[in-house]
């Protein structure tokens, strides 16, 4: 059972940037593929970006690549969300999410764990 946490969050003006943080307890978060997924009021649930249980494969969303960078530390069970030039249609829930398997995924079924979230809100 991995528990995850997600911090970094908050209020940022259009332009700015934030970094987010999952750190994972328990499990066998190294071995896991991680990902960081979002919800604004009223829209789906999204997929944002993902990283394989090394570090050395990615996938993003198609339009946040270039903006939105994912990592991982596993020596520190972390994983980031670094997001720059952030615009207001940014503002959501963002939520990591732990796999029990090694290689990254754009669907949330796939994933087993999740944290709580962390507003981010980006205004104008």
């Amino acid at each position: 059972q991995v528990q995850l946490v997600e911090s970094g969050g908050g209020l940022v003006q259009a332009g700015g940037s934030l970094r987010l943080s999952c750190a994972a307890s328990g499990g066998t978060f190294s071995r896991s593929a991680v990902g960081w997924f979002r919800q604004a009021p009223g829209k789906e649930h999204e997929f944002v970006a993902a990283v394989n249980w090394r570090g050395d494969s990615t996938l993003y969303e198609d339009s946040l690549k270039g903006r939105f960078t994912i990592s991982r530390d596993n020596v520190k069970n972390t994983a980031y969300l670094q997001m720059n030039s952030l615009k207001p249609e940014d503002t959501a829930v963002f939520y990591c999410a732990c796999r029990n398997g090694p290689e990254e995924s754009h669907d949330s079924l796939e994933y087993d764990y999740w944290g709580q979230g962390t507003q981010v809100t980006v205004s104008s």
